[in-house]
């Protein structure tokens, strides 16, 4: 149990990586913040990429200046090293830290003394659903994700009636129903698309159709824990990867989104399946990350490749920072309230099930 004697100084940083436009905390949480009594720290420019001025910030209570002494530091991304380098022994930090991925930052962060919080690692459980900041910004990056999809392919999304005649709606295939596929879904359908979701869990098979989507059923199934999908066998995965070949040639537009937590992202369109759809045809993958769902993507780039335009972007919901950052800072907010006790003091429950999973690094010396 680590305890304060005075309501904590809470900081929010400016994010240092390529192309990030979000910010932790936007004004409207500060204000909240600063009505308890705390004492909020902006770095200047924190939120201009977001559209939020530092007047915003200074008009909801907060200070300009340097973040990083403080209790608490909140960021979207995960620190370099040598950010790590001006946290002190025994802050705070919370953010997307990538542990599994980013062994420098997470060796220094431990030998700082930083007790840090990877937003990634809270639990999907009822009581964390608040907190889930996974699925906040998968719901972003569905939503841009298809609205990519619209802007690449070279035909219309709706059906449309017209003097010279009908034009037929454009068919989607989603693969992978979690909270990105669904948001891309959705919103495919309310572009006018004709759509269908497929997923190797066959329960979700309602929550495709509750978005107004066909289900694809290829008759391969690995439910796995934790509401993630398990890793394909050999077989099923040369199985599954037959049959959507099959299926894909019949789509305009494929959007990918499956992948499992700790491992590569399986291959679900292969080079056949990309060379088998029509000219003009539009894939985007949001797998890009951690090795993509087409074998022909390039992460973070957008190529042509059998006539077919394939899109892998890296950061989609930062291309929508406004609403991205206010979720983001929904669910910091809420964490944070588990951190801190009603005289807004830091109060880090190491028995509580969701900061324990979240918890990456400790500081030793001050014991648990």
């Amino acid at each position: 149990m680590t305890d304060t004697s005075t309501p904590v100084r809470i900081g929010v940083v400016a994010e240092t990586a390529p192309g990030e436009r979000r910010v932790a905390l936007v004004p409207s949480h500060v204000a909240q913040l600063t009505a308890r009594g705390l004492r909020v720290v902006c770095e200047p420019g924190a939120g201009a990429a977001a559209w939020h001025s530092d007047e915003d910030y200074r008009a909801a209570g907060a200070e300009l200046g340097d973040p990083w002494d403080a209790d608490v530091v909140l960021r979207v991304t995960p620190p370099s090293v040598s950010e790590v380098n001006r946290l002190s022994s025994g802050t705070v930090l919370i953010g997307f830290l990538a542990p599994a991925t980013h062994g420098e930052e997470l060796t220094a962060l431990r030998k700082a003394g930083v007790h840090a919080f990877a937003v990634e690692a809270v639990p999907r459980i009822s009581r964390a659903q608040s907190m889930d900041a996974l699925s906040s910004q998968a719901s972003v990056a569905g939503y841009r994700a298809a609205l990519l999809a619209a802007e690449r392919l070279p035909r219309f999304f709706p059906m449309l009636t017209t003097a010279a005649g009908t034009v037929p709606p454009a068919s989607v295939l989603v693969l992978g129903a979690g909270v990105a596929g669904l948001q891309a879904l959705a919103t495919a359908k309310r572009l006018g698309a004709r759509t269908t979701g497929y997923d190797v869990r066959p329960e979700v098979a309602d929550q495709v159709r509750s978005v107004g989507a066909t289900w694809l059923d290829l008759g391969v199934v690995a439910e796995g824990e934790g509401g993630y999908a398990r890793e394909l066998t050999e077989d099923e995965r040369a199985e599954q990867q037959r049959r959507l070949t099959e299926a894909i040639s019949d789509f305009d537009v494929v959007i990918t989104t499956a992948q499992v937590p700790g491992r590569r992202a399986p291959t679900l369109v292969t080079a056949e399946a990309v060379r088998g759809m029509r000219p003009g045809s539009v894939v985007v993958d949001l797998a890009g990350e951690t090795g993509g769902n087409c074998e022909l993507s390039v992460p973070g780039e957008e190529t042509v490749v059998h006539d077919v335009t394939i899109c892998s972007p890296l950061n989609l919901p930062s291309e929508c920072a406004v609403h991205a950052s206010d979720l983001y800072s929904r669910n910091l907010m809420e964490l944070l309230g588990l951190m801190l006790d009603d005289e807004g003091r830091l109060s880090l429950d190491t028995e509580d099930e969701i900061l324990a999973s979240a918890r990456v690094t400790a500081n030793d010396e001050e014991g648990d």
